[in-house]
């Protein structure tokens, strides 16, 4: 088993889930295997992004996008499935971090409650 790690932006979007809800998502990401990942098969994919190899795992309504450390998965990202951070991310398009935070849900929810006023 692997240890796991989060960024900043992923444990952002865990704490937005109640407690219960954090254990089911997580738990295909803690019960991966050094031969999982060797052989990636659905619901876990790997791709190359400026030369370091990252994986993607879905769970539930979410993906998890990480790298392995040796013993150590870090992951990058928790994305929702139907986000267009998710998409861009998936595509391969050139994205910032920084995009990726002013993609994130609250910001857009903000700039539609501009527009309802």
């Amino acid at each position: 088993m692997f240890q796991v790690t989060f960024s900043e932006q992923s444990l952002g979007e865990l704490n937005q889930l109640a407690p219960m809800a954090q254990l089911g998502l997580i738990d295909p990401l803690v019960n991966l295997m050094p031969s999982d990942l060797a052989n990636p098969r659905e619901p876990l994919g790997r791709f190359h992004r400026k030369s370091r190899e990252i994986y993607r795992l879905r769970s539930g309504d979410y993906r998890f996008y990480f790298t392995v450390q040796r013993e150590t998965l870090h992951t990058l990202y928790i994305l929702h499935k139907n986000s267009l951070e998710d998409w861009l991310f998936r595509m391969k398009l050139p994205v910032s971090e920084q995009q990726l935070i002013e993609q994130h849900s609250k910001f857009w929810k903000y700039l539609d409650s501009l527009t309802k006023k």
